[in-house]
């Protein structure tokens, strides 16, 4: 896990994973979404937004994936995932049952994360 983007109110992680995975976490522990301060919940719809189309661009998914559980975590995160129908898990989510061995060949994710960092400077 490495952060690489963080104001006041949010902050994105990465997510170590065959596939690109980040994850928006609001700074402060709300527990529901409905909790979050409208301005914050704009950002993160936003930040979503542009993590997504990036990830389509960047590395031609099958499917994106955007999740918030916080079964485990009672901390509103959001989950972006670009999905691949030769990952080791699709078409389950990737806390399911594991469908085969997966050998993805994908551009480089620290770059891609490096280029996410540029565009929230």
């Amino acid at each position: 896990m490495a952060v690489i983007y963080e104001n006041r109110t949010i902050r994105i992680e990465t997510e170590t994973s065959e596939i690109p995975w980040l994850k928006i976490f609001t700074q402060y522990p709300y527990k529901e979404m409905s909790e979050v301060p409208v301005e914050t919940r704009l950002e993160i719809y936003s930040l979503l937004d542009i993590i997504e189309k990036e990830m389509i661009t960047y590395f031609t998914p099958d499917k994106i994936n955007i999740a918030s559980f916080g079964n485990y975590v009672p901390h509103v995160h959001w989950h972006i995932m670009a999905r691949f129908k030769e990952d080791s898990h699709f078409p389950e989510p990737m806390w399911g049952t594991k469908q085969r061995e997966s050998s993805l060949k994908l551009p480089s994710f620290e770059s891609f994360c490096l280029k996410l960092e540029n565009l929230f400077k």
